[in-house]
């Protein structure tokens, strides 16, 4: 189908942009008033229970008619923290139920609708962003260059996949982290394990690993800061499509992938000039703002109950502590209480599988979370390793073919490739990430499906967490600046380096010239 000279125009525009996405359209009601039903507290007298991998729902999950804000409660809720003062718990959740919401419904439904486009294979989806957000890297120059690389990334996908690109951050929300063990021993001495800024401290000390429910209530401030800043980045004027070549940082404009960026750019600003040459304003907002959505793993129950709140124009319940939420793979049990709790709220959803994941739990999970199939509603992130991801995907994708099930299929290249150098650091390989995500595409060219999306731990700084790529990151070099306070990340250049093969690759599959 040809499009007229305008409609070329006008759909790179969209495409690479496509209006303000925090431009609230919905806002939503304050939270009733608690009560002995209602509350968001967690019982410390309960915890053991609540911590317990058996299962004693009441009722079962999925039963639309049973659900409430609270309804997880009555779930097995695994990799929660235990608190030590059930007054200290109440009051912090007390101060989050009287808190303006972070999000606004009619956001999260403009996320869900591109979405929508995404399942009909109209669209590819870029999340990124820290392993974890924390509160002493908190600055507006790490948010802005984490928001520059993924502007750059989303440029590179766009014009390779010459589709739009849906941008989603793991910013302003991602705090906590579940964990392998729930303690920490070093030295002989046993401490809670850090379970990420918004639950206790780094530190290895009882005060600093002690878990303290306040600790809620300053991630919320920050997400609040965070979000403010991301708003007046993506329609403040650092977002227009003319400034596309002040979006390299500077140690990537001395990369390969920088200069090929820098190429890229050049071929988007003689479009641009052409489009004004034939009288198309680029000034409008399609080409001035940018939609940015905020996404986090729902793993802190007691904070993501305490900023739901039920939307004034629909009556649908929404957690207003960001745009998408995901269960992870610690998380995702079919009886458990974060299935639970997300399959009654309206947020887009993810949930991450690994090749753990059969198919048939697979489809009971798609049924749990979107029980009416609504397209946009469900995405699958898929970490498994190269190996495992042929072998394995290809059972899940023909079972939700067989049952019609909408969803979006989204990689994570990065969770599956983690091992620990000879010099005792965590890191990632690029070269493993990029064969996982080689296998995806492959799986999915083969099974006639679409890969909607990728979702990696990335960052704007020059760190050296993950090793190869162009940034030559070596086992003997991570030590350089190694910052994460979790697991690695991929630097400015590396996430850029992705961005370009992932293009390539959608390109080839469109029958596109290479780049």
């Amino acid at each position: 189908m040809r499009l007229s000279t305008s409609s070329t125009a006008f759909l790179l525009a969209s495409s690479l942009n496509g209006g303000a996405a925090f431009v609230p359209t919905s806002l939503v009601t304050a939270p009733a008033a608690p009560t002995s039903s209602s509350s968001t507290s967690l019982n410390v007298a309960s915890a053991p229970r609540v911590n317990s991998s058996g299962s004693t729902s009441s009722f079962p999950p999925g039963d639309n008619k049973a659900w409430s804000p609270d309804s997880w409660k009555n779930c097995i809720a695994k990799q929660m923290p235990v608190y030590e003062s059930q007054e200290e718990l109440d009051a912090a959740v007390e101060t989050l139920n009287r808190v303006a919401p972070l999000v606004f419904a009619g956001e999260v439904r403009s996320l869900h609708e591109k979405l929508a486009r995404v399942t009909q294979g109209q669209g590819f989806v870029l999340m990124g962003g820290d392993c974890a957000e924390s509160f002493k890297e908190f600055h507006v120059n790490h948010i802005r260059d984490t928001f520059r690389v993924l502007l750059q990334m989303a440029l590179v996908l766009t014009f390779g996949s010459a589709m739009p690109v849906v941008k989603i951050g793991r910013m302003a929300g991602q705090f906590a982290k579940p964990r392998s063990e729930p303690n920490e021993v070093i030295d002989g001495v046993s401490l809670p394990s850090y379970r990420g800024d918004n639950v206790n401290r780094e530190e290895f000390t009882p005060e600093a690993r002690r878990n303290d429910p306040n600790l809620m209530v300053d991630a919320y401030h920050q997400s609040a800061q965070t979000l403010n800043i991301l708003r007046a980045f993506s329609t403040g004027g650092f977002a227009d499509i003319a400034r596309l070549h002040a979006w390299n940082l500077d140690f990537v404009e001395d990369t390969e992938e920088g200069s090929r960026y820098q190429k890229l750019a050049a071929k988007i600003d003689e479009s641009l000039r052409f489009m004004k040459a034939i009288g198309i304003d680029t000034s409008k907002p399609e080409f001035t703002s940018v939609d940015f959505y905020t996404a986090h793993e729902c793993l802190l129950l007691p904070y993501e109950q305490a900023l739901t709140r039920q939307d004034s124009t629909t009556g649908k319940w929404y957690d207003c502590s960001a745009h998408m939420l995901w269960v992870g793979e610690r998380t995702r049990d079919l009886d458990g209480a974060h299935l639970e709790f997300t399959r009654g709220v309206g947020n887009p959803l993810g949930v991450k599988v690994s090749d753990k994941c059969t198919p048939e739990e697979l489809i009971r999970i798609i049924d749990t979370m979107n029980p009416q199939n609504v397209p946009g509603k469900l995405s699958i992130i898929v970490r498994m390793g190269a190996e495992k991801l042929r072998k394995n995907l290809p059972g899940l994708i023909r079972a939700v073919q067989r049952e019609g099930k909408a969803v979006v299929w989204i990689s994570d290249p990065v969770h599956g490739n983690t091992r620990k150098s000879e010099s005792g650091f965590k890191t990632r390989d690029f070269d493993n990430i990029r064969a996982e995500l080689r296998a995806f595409f492959d799986v999915h060219d083969e099974m006639g499906s679409h890969p909607g999306g990728v979702h990696i731990e990335m960052t704007g700084e020059d760190v050296t967490e993950c090793t190869g790529g162009v940034s030559a990151v070596s086992d003997e070099t991570l030590n350089k600046n190694y910052a994460t306070a979790c697991d690695p990340r991929l630097n400015g250049s590396q996430a850029l380096e992705l961005a370009f093969l992932i293009a390539e690759r959608m390109r080839l599959r469109t029958g596109l010239p290479p780049l």
